[in-house]
C-alpha cells in the first residue's frame, strides 16, 4: 500500500483510476501490506477518509493477519509476547491469540511505533533466552511523504546486534506464509495473480518466488538502479500503477 497506492494519505497519481479499471474489467484486487503498526480497522478507516470503501474480509491482508493465522496453526494455545502497537495487540487478542507480558512461550516482533527503551530491553531479554522468535515482516524502512522511517527490519538488526539472533521465521512478504494466506482468502491461484509493489525484496520477490507475477513500480522505495544489484528480477516494470491502466 505505502509507496504503491498512496503515501501517507495522498493517493499516488492514477492509483484510484487503476483500482477502478481493475474492477471494470472483471478482475479482483486486494491490498496486501507488511505494515503491522496498524490493524485492519485502521486501514479500512484510512481508505474511507481517502474516499475508498473496501470489504475488509476480502480486500485487505496485513502481515498481522497472516501472523495470527500462522500462530494458530503452529503454536496453538501458547502465550505470546507481542512487540507491537496497542491496535495490533487488540487484533491479536480478537483473533484468539493469548498475549503475555512476563512469562511468554514465544516472541513476535511487529512494527511498533510506540516502544520505549525498557520495552526494547525486555524484548531482547526474551530473545536472548532462546525462546521461539517470529517477525511479522522484514521491511527495513516505511515510506512517508517526507522520506522514510525505520521499520521492523531495522529493529531486527538492532536485536541481532544485542542478542546474536534474527527471527526464526518471518511471515510477511516475500515469504510463502503470507502468499498462501492471501491466495486462500481470495480463492485465487498463483498463475492468474500478480503482486504489484514498490519494493524488490518484499513485493516483487513475493510474486516471482512463489509462482505469481511480480510487477515493479517506481513510485516508492526502490528505483531502477537497484535492479543491478538485486537477485530479484520483476516480470514487468512501470513508473506507477497509472501506466498499467491501458494494459488491463
Amino acid at each position: 500500500m505505502d509507496g504503491t497506492i498512496y503515501l501517507d494519505e495522498t493517493w499516488i497519481d492514477g492509483a484510484r483510476e487503476f483500482l477502478a479499471k481493475v474492477e471494470e474489467t472483471g478482475r479482483k484486487y486486494c491490498f496486501m501490506t507488511n505494515n503491522s503498526s496498524k490493524n485492519a480497522a485502521v486501514y479500512v478507516e484510512k481508505l474511507h477518509r481517502m474516499g475508498l470503501d473496501i470489504d475488509p474480509q476480502k480486500q485487505l491482508i496485513t502481515s498481522g493477519h497472516a501472523t495470527i493465522d500462522y500462530l494458530k496453526k503452529h503454536y496453538p494455545g501458547q502465550k505470546i509476547y507481542l512487540f507491537g502497537n496497542r491496535v495490533l495487540m487488540d487484533e491479536f487478542e480478537e483473533g484468539g491469540i493469548l498475549l503475555e507480558e512476563e512469562h511468554p512461550d514465544l516472541v513476535v516482533t511487529a512494527f511498533d511505533t510506540s516502544f520505549d527503551y525498557p520495552k526494547l530491553c525486555k524484548l531482547c531479554d526474551f530473545v536472548r533466552s532462546g525462546m521461539p522468535f517470529i517477525g511479522t515482516h522484514p521491511d527495513f524502512n516505511c515510506p512517508t511523504k517526507t522520506g522514510f522511517i525505520p521499520d521492523i527490519g531495522s529493529l531486527h538488526a538492532y536485536i541481532h546486534a544485542s542478542t546474536g539472533r534474527m527471527p526464526d521465521r518471518i511471515i510477511g512478504k516475500p515469504n510463502k506464509e503470507i502468499i498462501d494466506y492471501t491466495l486462500n482468502v481470495l480463492g485465487a491461484s498463483p498463475d492468474n495473480t500478480a503482486v504489484v509493489g514498490d519494493r524488490l525484496y518484499t513485493d516483487v520477490k513475493s510474486g516471482v518466488n512463489n509462482g505469481l507475477y511480480g510487477i515493479f513500480v517506481l513510485s516508492g522505495e526502490a528505483q531502477l538502479p537497484d535492479l543491478a544489484d538485486s537477485d530479484v528480477q520483476p516480470d514487468l516494470i512501470f513508473d506507477s500503477v497509472k501506466q498499467i491502466i491501458p494494459l488491463l
